[in-house]
């Protein structure tokens, strides 16, 4: 037949062969040659098939949300044909009568479209919160995020009574933010599995739609079916890609979605709307107030005891020989890994454990394995130095590492930075109880070739910091959000005095050196605090810097660098003489005498 099918890859024997069909009583005349068929997907049974019933009606199968046809959970199927009349003669009348039956034939001409529509929404897509049951207990490092939650989205949704006895009006949405990889969809996968609701997962994105009106057809749609399941979680991920500001909407689409979405929180009943997104600020205002998404719930950077709390978690289902006081020294030192990327580095010990057990073989047995396959600190060590922090993947740069033996001389120079920069790190209590500040900012000035920037690299690689190189081109506002969510961090500016020169020494740009420069003041001493974050930046031309740049709280810590003395020549030629055959006749003595007042670069 030259049928036309507009549908998926489904196979249309197989969902035609389960259709189950309310079809009512109809009389089936044998059509003559230049009349028309039957109606459209006329069923045709068996001759045996008895009648229930002898009152005529037009034949008009009926398909709704509640009785899709069988056999097909995300598929609605539509058959729209007229049989021609030569086919129409061949094949026999079905006998009046209406039943409920699975035996059903149907006739395809060359005029059938069947077309399979795409349900709007789908419930749990991967199914993980229904095969790995994500429970609170499993969740590590967001204790007090769900405490939240059990207070407002458990207690309503199983103890409904307690609030219509007060008449307190239960939350009807929750929103929560924060970095990728914090956890936040899990948590929504936990609370359905500890509450015990039907949850409906909606993606922002995928639920768009070009169509006038199908959008929010979709969201009616999936609103609609989740009050006949109640309680019923809604839970939209990526919210700002469906419900963006209005007034900075692209199209009238997005306008029209995000209308709908507010009358539908308007009117929901034991349902909760549980929101996602990384983007907070992007979303539209009258989201946001209370009546809506009651409660705003920040899923951040875990610290160091819950970074330690959900390695713990994580390895709690693996043979893990690393003990609890390592773990913990471990998560001291994985500043800016989120969730997702603790579970990663997991996962990479766990394949490089696999690696190590297998050795050479290729097809080891179960009995080779038993008990070979441990987990080990090392292995979690590697695993970290390969999984970087995913919010550092744009702005991290490869440190090299520079550690302070590799310095030769300078001694009082790595003094001053490690009091500045390692102390406040390692003894933070003292800092504390003695009320001091640590500095914001240092600056470290000097001649060309002084080993400015490889004293900066050394600290970051000696002090464990998350390192930040700025360059010309970045966003200043998008680094520093970065270095605050990874900190305790480094944001290094080298060559500063080009980036932050002297408010109107530049003539010829529009002001743009200026607008830069105010960004960076900002930045530095604003009104959002810069914790835990330290800027390090170098120059050779300290006059060309501007003046408010050099305030305490700012660039408080001026470090020079010198060139450098005898004691530091000598220690620079030793250290470049380890890895290279030195003649018995050249003295050292000798060229450090005759290299006065050359850079450390020179010296090199």
């Amino acid at each position: 037949m030259n049928s036309v099918l507009e549908s998926t890859s489904a196979d249309l024997s197989l969902q035609l062969s389960l259709l189950t069909v309310d079809d009512g009583d109809a009389d089936r005349a044998p059509s003559t040659p230049g009349e028309p068929g039957p109606a459209a997907s006329t069923p045709l049974r068996p001759a045996n098939l008895p009648s229930l019933s002898a009152s005529p009606a037009p034949y008009t199968p009926s398909y709704t949300s509640q009785n899709p046809p069988a056999g097909s959970a995300e598929d609605a199927v539509s058959l729209e044909s007229s049989l021609c009349s030569e086919q129409a003669e061949k094949i026999p009348a079905a006998p009046a009568g209406g039943a409920q039956s699975s035996d059903t034939f149907y006739c395809l001409s060359c005029s059938t479209k069947v077309s399979f529509r795409n349900r709007a929404g789908r419930e749990d897509p991967d199914a993980d919160a229904q095969r790995a049951k994500v429970m609170y207990s499993m969740i590590g490092g967001l204790s007090s995020q769900l405490d939240v939650i059990r207070e407002t989205i458990e207690l309503p949704l199983k103890h409904p009574e307690l609030f219509s006895n007060y008449g307190i009006p239960p939350p009807r949405g929750v929103l929560l933010y924060g970095p990728p990889g914090t956890g936040k969809t899990m948590i929504g996968r936990a609370i359905a599995n500890e509450v015990g609701a039907h949850m409906t997962v909606i993606n922002g994105p995928e639920i768009m739609s070009k169509f006038y009106g199908e959008t929010e057809a979709r969201l009616r749609q999936i609103f609609t079916e989740a009050s006949q399941r109640q309680p019923a979680i809604i839970f939209i991920d990526e919210l700002d890609a469906l419900c963006p500001k209005r007034d900075r909407a692209q199209n009238e689409v997005e306008k029209r979605v995000v209308a709908s979405l507010l009358t539908l929180m308007d009117g929901i009943g034991q349902l909760v709307v549980l929101g996602a997104t990384n983007r907070p600020h992007a979303l539209d205002p009258a989201l946001r107030r209370p009546g809506r998404f009651d409660k705003e719930l920040e899923v951040g950077v875990p610290s160091a005891a819950e970074r330690a709390d959900i390695l713990q978690k994580q390895l709690s289902f693996v043979p893990c020989s690393a003990t609890a006081e390592e773990l913990t020294q471990l998560a001291d030192g994985a500043h800016g890994y989120v969730g997702a990327d603790l579970a990663a580095v997991c996962k990479e010990a766990g394949l490089h454990a696999l690696r190590r057990a297998l050795g050479g073989s290729q097809q080891p047995s179960d009995q080779q394995l038993k008990g070979a396959m441990t987990v080990t600190l090392q292995d979690l060590q590697w695993a970290m130095s390969v999984v970087k922090p995913s919010a550092m993947r744009e702005v991290a740069i490869d440190v090299p590492k520079v550690r302070w033996l590799d310095v030769g001389g300078m001694e009082e120079v790595k003094l001053k930075l490690k009091q500045a920069v390692e102390w406040p790190l390692r003894h933070p209590e003292v800092f504390t109880r003695m009320g001091i500040q640590p500095p914001k900012g240092i600056l470290l000035y000097g001649p060309p070739g002084c080993s400015k920037t490889m004293i900066a690299k050394a600290l970051a690689n000696e002090s464990g910091l998350n390192f930040l190189a700025i360059k010309v081109s970045f966003n200043y506002h998008c680094v520093f959000r970065k270095a605050r969510a990874v900190a305790p961090s480094i944001v290094f500016f080298d060559e500063i005095d080009a980036l932050a020169s002297e408010r109107g020494s530049s003539s010829g740009s529009g002001g743009v050196g200026d607008r830069v420069l105010a960004q960076l003041l900002t930045e530095m001493d604003g009104i959002e605090q810069l914790r835990d974050v330290t800027v390090l930046a170098a120059t050779n031309r300290p006059d060309m810097i501007d003046k408010a740049l050099m305030r305490p709280g700012r660039l408080d810590r001026i470090i020079y660098v010198p060139l450098p003395d005898a004691p530091t020549r000598r220690e620079i030629f030793s250290l470049q003489f380890r890895n290279m055959p030195v003649a018995q006749d050249v003295s050292l003595e000798d060229l450090v005498a005759r290299t006065a007042k050359y850079s450390g670069a020179e010296v090199s």
